[in-house]
C-alpha cells in the first residue's frame, strides 16, 4: 500500500484516532476543531463505474474545482486502493477510494457538556444546543461524544436516544453493551416517558392538549410535516405520531409549554407544535413556509469524501478575516484554509428553544435543570418543575 501524501510533518488521521483536549478552540461563544489530516474512504458505486478518477470526483462531489482534483490525483491525495493513479484512471465497482484532505469542522456553540450522574454503568450529561450527538456528516470531534471523550476521558459510551443537534438537554449514555441493550429492550416496550420544554410564541391553552397527527419527514429537505387527510380509504402515509401538550406558563407573548411525546418521529415536537398554531419562538425552520432546505446550507452534512464547498472554487489564501487562526499550519491546498470554520458557515446560529428534561423508565428516573430561557418573569423553578 501506497503511503500517504505528505511530509513527515504531516499526521494523518483516521476514525482510530481518539478526539484530545488540545484539539479544541474556544473563541467569541464558539468552540471550534483546529483542523487536522483525515483520510476520508469511499467504494465506488455501481453508477460511478467507468468514469476516470477527476470525472467521477468532478461530478459527484461539486464543492471543489475540476483543477483541484486534478491536482489532488497527481499528488497523490486522491488514492485508489491505496495506490497513486493517473487523471485518466478508469475507477470499477467497490474499488476503495482514499481522499487525504485537511478538514475543517463547523463550530458549535461553547457550552459546556456538564455531568450530571456518572454512575457504575451509566452517565448522564446536560447537552449543550448545536453540538451533534455522535459523528455525522462534517462533525467527528465537535461532538458530544466526542468532547466527553477528549476532556473526561469516557469511553466507549452506548447512546441510550438521541437529541437533534439544535435541541438541548438531557443525554443518557450507557458505558457498556449490556446495560445498553436493557435500555433497548425497554424503549422497544413502549416503557419510557419523555418529558421536554419549549418557549412558543401566542398563549398556549390551558390543561392538557393533545395532538395525534401523523408525521412525514422529507430527509432532502430536513424537514417533517404533519400529514393531511386524504381521499376516503386512502392509504396514509406518515407514521403515527402522538404528543400532550401542558401549558407551564405565559407571558403573554410566549409560552413555556411542557411535552410529552409518546411516539418519537423526527420532529415531532416541533411540527406538532406548528399544527397545533404555537411554534418554537425560533424555530426558523417551522415558524413559517419560508425556509432554507438543510442540503444547501453549509453546515449540512457534507458528503463523506469532499466537503461541501458552496462558492466551488478554492479560498484566496491571501485573505484574512475573523476567524483567520495562527494556532495551525495552513495547508496550501486546502480550500477553508486560513480560516477555522470551513466554508460556508452560519455564523448566526443559535440553539433551539427545545430541552430536554426528564426520561423516565421502570425503575429509573433522570433529569436535567431548565435553561433560562425557560423562565418567564418571576415564574419559580419550583412551580416550572411541580
Amino acid at each position: 500500500m501506497a503511503a500517504p501524501p505528505g511530509g513527515a510533518g504531516i499526521v494523518w488521521q483516521t476514525p482510530a484516532n481518539p478526539p484530545e483536549s488540545h484539539d479544541y478552540i474556544i473563541r467569541n461563544g464558539r468552540r471550534y476543531v483546529r483542523p487536522y489530516y483525515f483520510e476520508f474512504i469511499s467504494h465506488v458505486k455501481n453508477r460511478w463505474a467507468g468514469k476516470t478518477i477527476v470525472d467521477l470526483f468532478t461530478d459527484e462531489f461539486k464543492g471543489r474545482s475540476r483543477d483541484y482534483y486534478v491536482h489532488a490525483v497527481k499528488c497523490g491525495r486522491l488514492q485508489v486502493d491505496g495506490q497513486t493513479v493517473h487523471t485518466d484512471y478508469i475507477v470499477k465497482s467497490s474499488q476503495k477510494i482514499s481522499h487525504f484532505l485537511h478538514r475543517h469542522e463547523p463550530p458549535v456553540l461553547a457550552g459546556d457538556i456538564s455531568i450530571l450522574q456518572n454512575e457504575v454503568d451509566v452517565v448522564t450529561i446536560c447537552k449543550p444546543a448545536s453540538v451533534p450527538v455522535h459523528p455525522c456528516g462534517q462533525y467527528r470531534k465537535n461532538t458530544v461524544v466526542g468532547i466527553l471523550q477528549a476532556e473526561h476521558g469516557l469511553t466507549p459510551l452506548f447512546p441510550v436516544h438521541r437529541l437533534d443537534r439544535l435541541v438541548s438537554g438531557l443525554l443518557i449514555f450507557a458505558k457498556n453493551a449490556d446495560r445498553a441493550e436493557c435500555f433497548r429492550q425497554q424503549i422497544e416496550a413502549g416503557l419510557l416517558q419523555k418529558e421536554y420544554v419549549a418557549k412558543v410564541v401566542g398563549v398556549f391553552p390551558d390543561g392538557e392538549q393533545t395532538v395525534d397527527a401523523n408525521v412525514n419527514f422529507n430527509a432532502r429537505e430536513g424537514r417533517s410535516t404533519v400529514e393531511i387527510s386524504g381521499a376516503a380509504g386512502e392509504e396514509p402515509n406518515g407514521k403515527q405520531a402522538l404528543t400532550r401538550f401542558q401549558r407551564i406558563c405565559t407571558d403573554g407573548t410566549h409560552s413555556i409549554v411542557l411535552c410529552k411525546p409518546v411516539t418519537g418521529r423526527t420532529h415531532q415536537i416541533r411540527v406538532h407544535l406548528k399544527h397545533a398554531g404555537y411554534p418554537i419562538a425560533n424555530d426558523e425552520l417551522y415558524l413559517s413556509g419560508n425556509f432554507c432546505p438543510r442540503s444547501t446550507k453549509g453546515t449540512s452534512a457534507s458528503k463523506e469524501i469532499a466537503p461541501s464547498d458552496p462558492d466551488n472554487s478554492a479560498v484566496d489564501h491571501g485573505s484574512k478575516d475573523a476567524e483567520t487562526d495562527v494556532e495551525f499550519d495552513i495547508d496550501p491546498m486546502c480550500t477553508n484554509c486560513p480560516n477555522l470554520a470551513p466554508v460556508g458557515y452560519d455564523g448566526d446560529e443559535e440553539g433551539l428553544w427545545l430541552h430536554c428534561a426528564r426520561y423516565t423508565g421502570p425503575d429509573w428516573s433522570y433529569e436535567c435543570p431548565y435553561p433560562d430561557w425557560a423562565f418567564l418573569g418571576s415564574v419559580s423553578t419550583k412551580k416550572m418543575k411541580s
